[in-house]
């Protein structure tokens, strides 16, 4: 039997799965990552090495629980974040900590530094750690970068270095989904265990792997990825974006999807919440016994959280800076299992209206919405979600949807399956559907009540701001 190594670094954490050619997980490891570092305002990076270790950590623990033959592993898929940037010195090493996805410098040109030799993605880093080449996957180049949207390859347009503060000899060399990056060095093998000598297979971007690994491929399917960034993704025509979308890589070769605008810290506002309601050092089964009585509690709380809603800026856009997150509408009858709910409602009602000026924009009607990531664990959220939206909601098979991804791409790479539609069939599947309940209709009413406050909420922020500025001015 054949397998192949799966690695899918995500925002919070780095999951490494070891899949056959059916799709089936022998072994698996997550480790999390440490939180990120702010040095300075507008600033946020990933401490130490903290990618690459947790990626060779989770390695480690995944071939120490593998009971099949080594031998019979034929490849890795690598997966990590996007829209992150690497600075690397000649020698390949970090010149300073990953700058994540998050740091505002990711969307602003490269300013060079004597100490800086090439300029790449997480995955290129990553790349290199693994097989000593300066490759990197193409489909993970994303935002400021001299990339050409229609070859998948470096712009022949000088203005485009100089657009993004690059050269051509800071950038590693591109291939595509399912292309090989290199292979496995001994050094590498000796940090994660895996063996010598084996191809690491190219992938793209964490979402589109994540739509690969969950069988997004039809044009009237929407998935929706729960995830630190939420975001909701449908197969594309074209590379050209519009108003209430943008076109992202694909993870298969030449492919792209339409991207909706999202939902910056999503998921991560129920870790937040969370975290204010267990004392610092509480951890383990104290941890998932909260998640069930705040899931428990917010089940108890009818839909509309009695007046309690959610605006999820607590991260503002890059077009909105002035926004902030808010809870509004208590009047004191309220508990925490209100504001667990308001958060999910939240999340459902924003990204519904995102979902319908997609589909308005693309001129197409959704019959199915998928949905992955960590918050497609909450039925809960995934039944408001389908309640909202009016449609059915089915699950991807495997919670780790990009894993599964990575895993294709490696299996189609190495030859574990001819091509791609015999990969996904082989590989990829999905859980049971959750159809709208009576509650849709309410929840359909309560759609323009939520957008009526995230309106008059963006005001408040926008004259707050203003104010602010005012306050800062007089000081001065």
């Amino acid at each position: 039997m054949a397998y192949v190594v799966a690695i899918d670094n995500g925002s919070q954490s780095t999951k490494v799965l070891i899949v056959d050619a059916a799709g089936h997980v022998h072994a698996s490891a997550r480790v999390g990552l440490r939180p990120y570092e702010s040095p300075s305002p507008g600033r946020s990076v990933h401490p130490g090495d903290d990618v690459w270790e947790s990626i060779a950590s989770a390695c480690r623990t995944a071939m120490s629980r593998f009971t099949g033959d080594a031998e019979e592993i034929v490849g890795v898929g690598l997966c990590t974040i996007r829209f992150c940037r690497a600075l690397l010195r000649d020698d390949g090493s970090l010149a300073e900590p990953l700058l994540s996805w998050m740091d505002e410098r990711v969307g602003r040109p490269h300013e060079p530094s004597p100490d800086v030799a090439r300029v790449t993605t997480s995955s290129g880093y990553i790349s290199h750690r693994l097989t000593g080449r300066f490759t990197d996957a193409a489909a993970n180049y994303q935002g400021m970068w001299p990339i050409d949207q229609t070859t998948w390859r470096w712009s022949a347009d000088a203005a485009e270095y100089t657009r993004t503060g690059t050269t051509p000899d800071a950038l590693s060399v591109l291939v595509d989904p399912g292309e090989q990056l290199g292979t496995v060095t001994a050094a590498a093998a000796d940090a994660t265990g895996l063996p010598p000598g084996i191809p690491v297979y190219a992938t793209a971007n964490d979402k589109a792997v994540e739509a690969l690994g969950a069988g997004l491929g039809a044009q009237d399917e929407v998935l929706v990825s729960l995830g630190t960034y939420i975001a909701a993704m449908t197969v594309a025509d074209s590379s050209e974006g519009g108003d209430a979308h943008w076109a992202n890589f694909g993870s298969r070769p030449g492919q792209y999807l339409a991207e909706s605008v999202g939902i910056r810290r999503g998921m991560w506002t129920v870790s937040w919440l969370r975290s204010l309601l267990h004392e610092p050092g509480d951890g383990g089964d104290h941890l998932y016994l909260l998640d069930r009585q705040l899931g428990a509690a917010a089940e108890r709380v009818p839909p509309g959280s009695d007046g309690v809603a959610a605006v999820l800026d607590w991260l503002a856009p890059d077009e909105a800076p002035y926004r902030r997150g808010a809870f509004v509408g208590f009047s004191g009858a309220q508990g925490r299992g209100h504001l667990q709910r308001a958060i999910l409602e939240a999340i459902a009602f924003t990204m519904a209206d995102h979902i319908d000026a997609m589909a308005a924009e693309l001129g197409r009607a959704f019959r199915t919405v998928i949905v992955t990531g960590g918050g497609a664990q909450s039925p809960l959220l995934v039944g408001m979600i389908a309640d909202v939206l009016g449609i059915p909601v089915q699950r991807a098979n495997i919670d780790d949807a990009a894993g599964i991804g990575a895993a294709v791409c490696a299996a189609v790479g190495s030859g574990l399956h001819p091509d791609w539609d015999a990969a996904v069939q082989a590989m990829v599947g999905r859980a049971d559907g959750r159809q709208p309940s009576p509650a849709s209709a309410t929840y359909r009413r309560l759609r323009a009540w939520h957008r009526g406050i995230r309106t008059r909420m963006d005001a408040v922020d926008a004259w707050s701001a203003d104010q602010v500025d005012v306050d800062s001015e007089a000081a001065r």
